[in-house]
């Protein structure tokens, strides 16, 4: 069964720093491009950040520096490395995936297949 599940989300305060995961069943991470998005109340879903099957990176430039996405081939697993949080980053966080390329645009789903259920993030003091 093909599935993405997303953990590692919860609350945090200004400042500081979670880690996502995204973990893959059913299919082989590493021959996909995934990209992680996230919808905060009342928004439109946004792309932040991606990881090509070529290891093509790509980030929305209100992530870029704070972020970072990587992945573990032996775990299956796509991670999303989050510091120097702040309110506006508050949102549910999903994984995806999407057709294999050598490079990707954070800012893009086109093609996405699979998603996961998402996960709560919460930036608040």
């Amino acid at each position: 069964q093909l599935q993405l599940v997303e953990s590692g989300g919860g609350l945090v305060q200004p400042g500081g720093s979670l880690r996502l995961s995204c973990a893959a069943s059913g299919f082989s991470l590493d021959d996909y491009t995934i990209g992680w998005f996230r919808q905060a109340p009342g928004k439109e879903r946004e792309g932040i950040a991606c990881i090509s099957s070529g290891d093509n990176i790509n980030y929305k430039d209100s992530v870029k520096g704070r972020f970072t996405i990587s992945r573990d081939n032996a775990k299956n697993t796509v991670y999303l490395q989050m510091n120097s949080l702040k309110p506006e980053d508050t949102a549910i966080y999903y994984c995806a995936r999407r057709r294999g390329t050598n490079y990707c645009s954070a800012g893009t789903s086109n093609g996405s297949d699979y998603w996961g259920q998402g996960t709560q993030v919460t930036v608040s003091s």
